[in-house]
């Protein structure tokens, strides 16, 4: 396999910018036109750029810090926007910038000391989730050991200092609140540890014991027995039919333990959970089960991995009861599909499941610097882009006296809302960079609510280059 090849599909399951890699630029086309009438153009549109940015000001609300620390009475607007919503998705303009992870912790303080949430989810495995929750819950492992084991391959970018920091904060608010706990999920497919495979064969050899045989011969082979990097790798390199045969296999153990009724005597809620850990195993091995060299294959993969993504999110508020911050990056969060080869995204499958809650809160930024994985060479390093270019969403958005600030995309007034609800050029900025395509969305049909940041920095990064 090329090099850049691997990194495409390395980075695909984190972000759907890294698909574009290899891609021609999308370019705006441009039709020749007298300077006369050129000028008049331009000259309305300053005007009614003029009149968006006094009515954003008019209806943004200022905040005070990305500081996790700081207060939070400048929050209580975004309070009122989220309403009774019991998910909210908050999404990322990049995912390597310190200013969205950091608001991110702001937030999810906020909504767990003043608005009853109990759960952080995140753009990460599943069976990540749950040793991360064990360590939030039960302060089981340490965390820096946790995050170095499971935060590779794809999902590297995840072991940065913000959300160490956020993580910790959980754990010291469980010490304090041991009746009332906050909890951590992963929701995404991209790998299944192999504490998993153990927690479900040894449910199925307490609980069933005349199914252990043949689930030990399907399950045969398939845990991890490297780290999760190299397994992921390795995992990619293999025949197109030997992983279907391995999602063949995972997706019979599923329904073996799904048709179970619970065993004389159990916790029925153990049963739920094992059948979920089983599910979870087999989302991997079938979003593994696709032919990334057809670019068909590959917009069904990411439908099926945003869809699996709403439904474990979904799955876990039904089942805990808990009010849920669900993280990842504003193309997953949003409703409104920007591009072809992402059909439909979590947000909208969300939105299908859950109705009014759930609410979608975009994030865009003027300027700034990020992290991100070399596109040539999956090198993880610092970038920078600069000021926004006029005509793009965030160039307007800026020119609002607030710096930084919250604003409710379904109330503002008008000519905001029309503003806000036709595409144009907007910062999208994945996995990979550079990154040739350049995105164009509609902020007031991707999301309920936008927070706008004017300048953001790299966050710091701990883990392998």
């Amino acid at each position: 396999m090329k090099r850049n090849k691997a990194v495409v599909i390395s980075s695909v399951l984190l972000s759907v910018s890294a698909v574009a890699i290899g891609t021609p630029a999308i370019a705006d086309s441009a039709h020749g036109s007298p300077a006369s009438v050129a000028a008049s153009k331009a000259s309305a549109s300053a005007r009614l750029d003029g009149r968006v940015v006094a009515a954003v000001e008019r209806s943004a609300h200022p905040l005070r810090t990305t500081d996790p620390q700081g207060g939070l009475r400048d929050l209580r607007a975004l309070g009122r926007m989220i309403g009774g919503a019991e998910v909210v998705g908050l999404g990322e303009a990049t995912h390597g910038s310190r200013d969205f992870f950091r608001m991110k912790h702001r937030v999810f303080r906020y909504l767990v000391e003043e608005k009853g949430f109990r759960s952080f989810s995140l753009e990460l495995p599943w069976s990540s989730g749950v040793r991360l929750n064990d360590y939030v819950v039960h302060g089981k492992g340490d965390l820096e050991d946790i995050a170095r084991e499971e935060f590779q391959g794809s999902y590297r970018i995840w072991n940065n200092q913000d959300y160490l920091d956020l993580i910790e904060w959980m754990r010291d608010y469980n010490l304090h609140h041991p009746g009332d706990p906050v909890q951590f999920m992963g929701n995404d497919m991209g790998y299944a540890g192999p504490e998993l495979y153990g927690r479900v064969t040894d449910y199925v050899a307490r609980r069933y014991p005349r199914l252990l045989d043949r689930v030990t011969e399907l399950y045969r082979g398939l845990a991890p027995a490297t780290d999760a990097g190299t397994y992921s790798a390795e995992y990619f390199e293999l025949p197109l039919a030997e992983r279907r045969e391995r999602s063949a296999r995972t997706g019979e153990v599923y329904e073996l333990l799904r048709r179970q009724r619970p065993a004389p005597g159990a916790d029925p809620r153990e049963h739920m959970w094992m059948v979920q850990h089983a599910r979870a195993i087999h989302q991997m091995a079938r979003g593994m089960s696709f032919d990334f060299g057809d670019e068909s294959q590959v917009a069904q993969m990411m439908r099926l991995r945003d869809q699996v993504m709403a439904e474990n999110v979904a799955w876990w508020h039904r089942h805990t009861g808990d009010r849920v911050l669900l993280s990842a990056h504003n193309t997953h969060v949003s409703y409104d599909s920007f591009d072809a080869r992402y059909p439909k995204t979590q947000g909208a499958f969300l939105r299908d499941a859950l109705g009014k809650d759930y609410v979608s809160i975009g994030f865009s930024f003027y300027q700034g610097s990020f992290k991100a994985f070399g596109t040539a060479d999956n090198v993880m390093r610092t970038y920078r882009v600069g000021a926004a270019q006029p005509g793009s969403n965030e160039h307007t958005l800026d020119r609002a006296r607030q710096d930084d600030y919250v604003l409710d995309l379904r109330t503002a007034p008008e000519p905001a809302r029309t503003w806000l609800h036709e595409a144009r050029a907007t910062w999208n900025i994945g996995a990979g960079w550079p990154d040739p395509v350049q995105y164009t969305t509609a902020f007031g049909r991707a999301h309920d609510i936008l927070i706008h940041l004017h300048d953001v920095e790299a966050t710091t990064y701990l883990g392998t280059p």
